[in-house]
């Protein structure tokens, strides 16, 4: 079913000959995959599904899947694991003329390889300026101390909005 190196790879040749509506449901649990040469670029613990059926214009990949990725919180720089969850349907076409928007088509050799598609959409959910939870108290901006750690001799005298107007006019 899988290949030992790339655990995404998956045999779908004996669907392309099966009836429309067949389908088969793969599970994976991979304690990291990489979308890039570097660490930095690394999801972990992603585990996830996918249901393949048999379509009348190709298969019809729906998959769900959540992940882990190192991050930086926006507000007080602490690292921290950011939770990804991710579904996405795609269909991969038997001739370019069914394809969608993606081009995805079925592959000759009878293989399709799910992770470009996975790390695709799992790069989609990383959010622009991370937050490590949703109350998350941030930096002083008078002294720097994380304000989650810590009450520094600073921490009552301005409101959320005046700590905003004090890191802007510093």
């Amino acid at each position: 079913m899988n290949n030992k190196n790339n655990l995404l790879r998956i045999n779908i040749g004996f669907l392309v000959a099966q009836s429309v509506g067949t389908n088969r449901e793969f599970t994976f649990t991979l304690p990291e995959l990489f979308f890039d040469d570097d660490e930095e670029s690394k999801f972990t613990n992603v585990i996830g599904s996918t249901l393949i059926s048999r379509a009348q214009q190709g298969l019809l990949i729906q998959g769900e899947f959540n992940a882990a990725k190192s991050s930086t919180c926006v507000r007080c720089l602490t690292d921290f694991q950011l939770t990804l969850n991710t579904c996405f349907s795609e269909l991969y076409a038997f001739k370019e003329e069914f394809a969608t928007d993606s081009e995805l088509l079925v592959p000759d050799n009878g293989y399709i390889d799910l992770k470009p598609l996975l790390i695709e959409y799992l790069l989609v959910e990383i959010p622009i300026k991370p937050i490590c939870k949703e109350n998350c108290a941030g930096l002083c901006p008078i002294c720097g101390c994380n304000l989650n750690v810590i009450n520094c001799e600073h921490s009552g005298q301005f409101s959320q909005d005046e700590y905003s107007l004090k890191k802007l006019s510093h």
